[in-house]
């Protein structure tokens, strides 16, 4: 009689922890649940459209004209150069080659936000090249080449 009950009482305990492991995953998961809902509802407008802002590209028009009347410059290399940054690993960086029309406009493939080179190289023209910083989502930029200086 004795050994039935010492039987009986080992699987009560076995149950009873079975039924606490149980209890204890089912709150932890409600407890994690309810910190994710929580921190996506603590985001402020303004933390919002930032993180809208820096995640936006930026479609980029470069126009190349030259000399003083500002006639369009057609077949200019336009030369693209900015890091493509990443989180994890080393940053990219990224190179473009376009060409202006007829009517002396490139468009430049989406690109993201922030800081890069345009370097413009035409024939009978002086080189040019400058850093932009851009933060928009359309930009437009005007480039006036001039012509090189004459060596006797």
């Amino acid at each position: 009689m004795l050994a039935t009950r010492i039987e009986v009482r080992a699987e009560d305990r076995s149950n009873t922890a079975r039924f606490m492991n149980t209890v204890v995953r089912t709150a932890s998961f409600l407890i994690l649940l309810l910190a994710m809902l929580a921190s996506a509802q603590d985001k402020s407008p303004d933390a919002k459209a930032k993180d809208d802002s820096g995640s936006k590209d930026v479609r980029l028009t470069i126009v190349v004209t030259g000399g003083e009347d500002k006639k369009p410059v057609e077949n200019a290399s336009v030369y693209l150069r900015y890091v493509e940054e990443h989180k994890h690993g080393r940053d990219k960086k990224i190179e473009m080659n376009l060409k202006t029309s007829q009517s002396g406009v490139c468009h430049a493939p989406v690109i993201p936000p922030g800081k890069f080179v345009v370097q413009v190289i035409a024939d009978g023209w002086k080189t040019y090249g400058e850093y932009y910083d851009v933060n928009q989502a359309e930009q437009t930029i005007n480039i006036n080449l001039v012509r090189p200086p004459k060596w006797y």
